[in-house]
């Protein structure tokens, strides 16, 4: 198998089992630092039983997280070195503003959370758990700001064969940037409340705990309601972008050709043949593609046989038609997801307003495996922004087959793909393992006689968990 083959399919893997634990951390911390707040203006004990049980998940996904993290950053140097050649100078400053000020001020402030219960004033120590939560979502925003150079390179010049920054502030107000940061926070908020509501379902399932499990479901069936509006929204908005930026892009997400109708028809399932270069519409909703691409019900879009045309034009001979079948689906399984979290949200929230929440079994059953929707969504929506960028590792700038490392062997990679991935499933396991045994545990597990009544997760804890 070629270098630039199992290159990609390493950053692939890291890439999407990291991606796993960023918007749970993200998410989890702000409604952790909700509950906490909500403890701290209702005097009510049972907010504070949820701040320090789910806490505890938030913690381990946390540390996991971390290694991930440090475990994808080594594989850009190793693998895809003339890349980081390329874009050093650009992406030095958001990665360095990322490491320095939001991921030192969350671990700074989750150590004075941890400790900090019976220690600091109240209002103090629910500032730190805001402060980890503001942390969090700082730590998107630089590397979304990375991230967004790659989509659309601004603020920079040509010298030395290298992109070099000469305009931070347009690499942190990039349109791109604008776009992605909100779509992407409002899906981690998205990620912990399906997480909280499928743990909370299964356990009201059991008949366990009602009220406690009860009214973490209905905090968190709001934020997930207001985050997958939140979601949809953003989503548009990244569409609306994509027709001025990446229009190649929005051409395979419809699996578009030919330059479509005005107004033009979305396509929900169609049948796609790359070899002859065409498409044939199974569902078709009307007007939606306009709307989408314009905001307007009218407009027509550009095919992928027009775009590839002017593509040669402007950056010579090559083709620069992305994997169709795989952007095309992708998007429809990440607009899916969003769909379903929506729905789900407010049926909920609708059993909550009746008093029924605990009779609809059927109902409770689905949100079990909604944990997952989010983790879905996300994995696919990052499967159809990357994948839709290719043949460029920096549009318009950079080819990937250019940014592999010159000196690393197949055998190399194969080997550190195996040892990632060996690593990972580690991890994985020693995750859902703590996981589980937290949620078995429940909120009122006792901690042993040797554990101090300050320690912060004396309700089936992380310490309890990892014994």
């Amino acid at each position: 198998m070629e270098e630039i083959i199992l290159a990609r399919i390493q950053f692939a893997s890291t890439t999407l089992f990291h991606f796993i634990f960023v918007p749970l951390s993200i998410g989890l911390a702000f409604i952790v630092a909700i509950m906490q707040t909500m403890y701290l203006i209702k005097k009510d004990e049972i907010y504070q039983k949820m701040t320090k049980f789910w806490g505890t998940f938030f913690l381990i996904n946390f540390a996991v997280g971390v290694v991930t993290g440090i475990i994808q950053e080594f594989q850009f140097g190793m693998n895809w070195s003339s890349y980081s050649r390329f874009v050093g100078d650009v992406f030095g400053a958001p990665l360095a503003i990322e490491a320095l000020l939001a991921f030192f001020m969350e671990s700074t402030f989750i150590g004075l959370w941890i400790f900090g219960w019976n220690k600091i004033p109240k209002k103090l120590h629910l500032a730190c758990i805001w402060l980890v939560s503001i942390g969090t979502i700082l730590s998107a925003f630089w590397i979304l700001a990375a991230n967004s150079f790659m989509q659309n390179p601004v603020g920079f010049t040509i010298q030395n064969g290298r992109a070099e920054m000469n305009d931070i502030l347009a690499v942190l107000t990039n349109p791109k940037l604008m776009v992605a940061f909100p779509h992407t926070i409002f899906a981690s908020f998205a990620t912990a409340a399906f997480f909280v509501v499928g743990v909370s379902a299964w356990n009201i399932l059991k008949k366990k705990d009602l009220l406690f499990f009860k009214k973490s479901m209905a905090i968190s069936l709001i934020l997930g309601l207001v985050s997958g509006l939140g979601i949809a929204f953003s989503g548009h908005s990244q569409a609306t972008y994509l027709m001025t930026a990446q229009p190649m892009k929005m051409a395979a997400a419809e699996a578009l050709w030919e330059d479509s109708d005005d107004p033009a028809a979305w396509t929900v399932i169609a049948n796609i043949d790359v070899e002859n270069k065409e498409s044939t519409a199974r569902l078709e909703i009307p007007y939606l593609l306009s709307y989408l691409a314009f905001s307007e019900f009218s407009g027509k879009v550009e095919g992928m046989n027009t775009l590839q045309e002017k593509f040669v034009q402007k950056f010579g001979e090559g083709d620069y038609i992305p994997p169709v079948k795989t952007t095309f689906w992708s998007f429809r399984i990440m607009a899916g997801t969003g769909g379903l979290l929506i729905v789900l949200s407010g049926l909920g929230l609708f059993l909550m307003w009746r008093g029924k929440i605990v009779e609809s079994t059927r109902y409770l059953k689905w949100l079990v495996p909604a944990i997952f929707f989010p983790l879905i969504g996300n994995s696919f929506g990052w499967i159809m922004s990357e994948i839709g960028r290719q043949p460029w590792v920096v549009n318009g700038l950079m080819l990937t087959s250019d940014g592999i490392s010159p000196n690393v062997s197949a055998g190399q990679i194969l080997f550190s793909l195996i040892s990632f991935s060996l690593i990972y499933t580690l991890l994985a396991i020693a995750m859902v393992y703590l996981f589980i045994r937290v949620i078995k545990q429940g909120p009122h597990e006792k901690v042993k006689e040797d554990v101090s009544a300050s320690d912060p997760f004396e309700m089936g804890g992380l310490q309890n968990a990892a014994e």
